[in-house]
């Protein structure tokens, strides 16, 4: 039944309109938001069918309205409903809690769609995608060093080459040369060969997943539409037919990080043996091979930086071309290289002895520097793009890409340092047998307590400007209920569920101040370790007293607090693997970090939107060229987002014939701001003008939907008054019982909403798109609010 459906929908395989007469039929597509939903709650019935999709995504109907395609006649005054379940492709699988881990590469991702509008600055908006990718490329190799210094210089070379803690840890008794006698694995090199097994493993498991997800995700093929004749390619991207297809630039980003990944661990295995070559008495064959090794490996790096600084996306048309060489032949020389430097590094060198700690303070800090020099361009970047088209609703000014690419290094910086930190204390049980970590993450573990300051006077200015907000909204919650006996808790908890909501307009403030701290306090980690070449500790030794007590306590205090953030997010992804609820509240975070395409760094999760706007953009075509386009798309939350973006990839004549029904959205008050180029005010003003009619609803005690505001002249209204919440204030005839404060949650409750989508739907017509109100004044509806439909 479902392929006939399907067939008998969608017509020819070159787009064309199917052979059978239009019903008019209306058709009202539900799109749930974060966190998903079951098709029985969305249909309001236990009894659905799947009408097309799979286990991962479809869409779904009543049992009853399963062939209402065959009887227009029981339709013609109400639409028949369909919902659309999307959550399988973000949080339908336990193991996917595990990308947690990462966390850094997706927000970094998001960082390259938050910048401003271009407005024919191309080059510049080259030069801020270059930048992100640049700084992705810094993630990974980054990531890859923390893995090399964990099993290379904390596990095979200070551990195993000292005999107490060899002793301690048995596993490591055939690599150290005091337990094991001598034995052959018991060599500097080999041991460093053998732990490369760790990093490298990393590696693969990294590229893997990349690949599974990518042949998931990317590879799904979006409705093949041209760009038309005059339309804007300016008002959004989104619109754009190839903007939700970036197979191409995934895979040469998954090449290169690949490549760079190897490269990583080769330079860390071969770095410690070319060293001791170079020395005094060091054999003269063995440092010519190492020199040879090290340009090799610099000229691969080369290939690799060049790989990452290609043109970015083809947005323009459907690119299914690949880079075939690059992709298979950058990964297999890194590859080359590796097995290389395993061999130079496991050849016989018996003077050669494990002391002190492999040399990572330079790679760590050359990371490190980078990272902010990139930041630091960064926002040059994205100020000199806002100035050309300032958008006052603009997150940061448009400097929000910058600030979330900075959030983006530090949790990589935590991630890194905390692992190896958690490690190093493991190992060296009694704290005095080994060396430690590489001083610069000492460094900036040391830093985290005054970060944990500023973050305790931001949550306290939160706090403080919750109770004012809360204080000012008792008045105004007394007006919206006139003539209600008054309940002072009641006023209060209402008051204060608009105050806490309202706070969401805050974030950017509170990712500007936290991310210039994290920048000021790591440029200062590192010049304290570049300064001293020693831990906090260490180089306070000759200090007063008190500056001695309070280096000490920071550097201890650190590295059990970035320990213990490592700790806390492996401890959130074993309980999601486990815990139902758990895995929920991660495929929420999901929900909202993984829309975009992965376009600054592949080993990032996985953009469900590649696979669920062409699903919701075929749907709404081939129901529109079938059955005389009477459609209204209806999102809730990240659904509102999701409908958007699908409307935007419709042709201009099916657009005209699809209204939309959004609530709870995001898309200005989070969107719009964050993402300014592709959500901004002439983003969301096409779409208002696209499609037939938009109608928006919100509340104000919804902590994320808000209302769109269009400024300028665009006709009339898309949002509709705030709906109360709650609907009663007290007993009535009606609400006997108190009602709750729904907040963000089942807008369907409220009368707005089944009268604004029955005004959709009398407004569209079949065969022929309805006129638009191009009046100055707009049609006041029955509450007394504008309306447009």
């Amino acid at each position: 039944m479902e392929r006939a459906q399907e067939q008998a929908a969608a017509g020819g395989q070159d787009g064309s309109a199917p052979p059978r007469t239009p019903t008019g039929t209306a058709l009202e597509l539900l799109v749930h938001g974060v966190g998903g939903t079951t098709p029985d709650a969305m249909l309001d019935d236990p009894r659905t069918v799947r009408v097309t999709g799979d286990d991962v995504a479809a869409v779904f109907r009543r049992a009853e309205d399963a062939d209402a395609e065959s009887r227009p006649g029981d339709y013609q005054g109400r639409p028949v409903p369909e919902a659309y379940v999307w959550c399988n492709l973000t949080s339908g699988n336990g193991t996917r809690a595990l990308w947690l881990l990462l966390l850094p590469f997706m927000v970094v991702n998001l960082a390259h769609w938050m910048r401003p509008p271009a407005h024919g600055r191309i080059r510049m908006l080259r030069l801020y995608g270059l930048l992100v990718r640049l700084t992705g490329l810094t993630l990974t190799v980054l990531l890859v060093a923390a893995a090399c210094e964990v099993a290379l210089d904390l596990a095979a070379w200070q551990c195993a080459g000292t005999r107490a803690c060899a002793e301690r840890h048995s596993w490591l008794g055939f690599l150290s040369p005091a337990v094991s006698g001598g034995g052959w694995w018991s060599l500097p090199g080999r041991r460093l060969a053998l732990a490369a097994v760790v990093p490298a493993a990393l590696t693969g498991l990294l590229w893997f997943l990349s690949l599974r997800t990518w042949s998931a995700y990317e590879s799904q093929q979006p409705l093949d539409r041209a760009a038309e004749p005059g339309e804007d390619p300016g008002r959004t991207a989104l619109g754009r037919p190839g903007f939700w297809y970036g197979r191409r630039l995934v895979a040469r980003l998954r090449a290169a990080h690949t490549a760079a990944a190897l490269l990583t661990v080769a330079a860390a295995v071969a770095a410690p043996a070319a060293r001791f070559d170079r020395g005094p008495g060091g054999p003269a064959p063995l440092d010519a091979a190492g020199w040879a090794l090290t340009a090799a490996v610099a000229v691969c790096a080369a290939a690799v930086v060049g790989a990452v600084c290609r043109r970015g996306r083809s947005e323009r048309r459907v690119d299914r071309d690949l880079d075939v060489r690059l992709v298979r032949w950058l990964p297999l020389a890194a590859l080359a290289l590796l097995a290389l430097a395993l061999l130079y590094a496991g050849w016989e060198r018996p003077a050669w002895v494990s002391d002190g700690r492999l040399p990572g303070d330079t790679a760590f800090g050359g990371v490190t520097l980078v990272q902010g020099l990139l930041v630091i361009a960064l926002g040059v970047v994205a100020h000199l793009l806002h100035r050309t088209h300032p958008d006052r609703r603009a997150a940061m000014r448009g400097l929000g890409g910058p600030a979330v690419a900075m959030l983006a290094c530090a949790l990589g910086g935590v991630m890194s340092g905390g692992v190896a930190q958690r490690v190093s204390d493991w190992l060296d049980g009694t704290g005095a047998a080994l060396d430690g970590p590489p001083v610069l993450l000492t460094w900036q573990a040391s830093v985290i307590p005054l970060l944990l300051v500023v973050l305790l006077a931001l949550f306290a200015w939160l706090a403080h400007r919750a109770w004012r907000l809360a204080r000012a909204e008792r008045a105004a919650v007394a007006r919206d209920y006139p003539g209600e006996p008054g309940d002072t808790e009641r006023t209060r908890r209402i008051a204060r569920a608009r105050a806490m909501a309202a706070l969401t307009d805050r974030g950017p403030r509170i990712i500007a101040v936290v991310a210039t701290t994290t920048l000021l306090l790591g440029l200062g980690a590192l010049a304290g370790a570049l300064a001293t070449g020693r831990t906090p500790a260490g180089a306070a030794t000759d200090a007063p007293a008190f500056v001695r007590g309070a280096a000490e306590t920071a550097q201890a205090l650190g590295s059990w607090l970035i320990g213990l953030g490592f700790v806390l997010l492996v401890t959130c992804g074993r309980r999601a693997y486990k815990d139902a609820s758990a895995r929920r509240t991660i495929g929420i975070l999901w929900d909202v970090g993984t829309f975009w395409p992965r376009a600054a760094h592949p080993f990032a999760p996985p953009c469900y939107a590649e696979r669920a706007v062409p699903d919701l953009t075929w749907r709404m075509a081939t129901w529109t060229r079938a059955h005389g386009g009477r459609l209204v798309i209806s999102g809730h939350s990240q659904g509102s987002v999701l409908a958007a973006a699908a409307a935007w990839q419709l042709a201009t004549a099916e657009r005209k014939r699809v209204a939309l029904l959004t609530y709870g959205s995001p898309l200005e008050r989070l969107y719009g701001r964050w993402f300014p180029a592709h959500f901004g005010p002439d983003a969301l003003g096409s779409l208002h003008t696209d499609v037939d009619c938009w109608r928006n609803l919100y509340r104000l005690t919804d902590p994320i939907g808000g209302p769109v505001g269009l400024p300028g002249d665009r006709g009339p209204a898309v949002d509709r008054e705030p709906l109360k919440d709650p609907l009663a204030y007290g007993r009535t005839e009606a609400h006997p019982l108190p009602g709750p404060i729904l907040g963000h949650s089942d807008y369907q409750a409220d009368p707005a909403f089944a009268e604004e989508r029955q005004r959709l739907l009398a407004r569209l017509r079949p065969e022929v798109p309805a006129p638009r109100h191009t009046g100055p004044e707009p049609v006041p509806g029955a509450d007394g609010s504008a309306q447009s439909c």
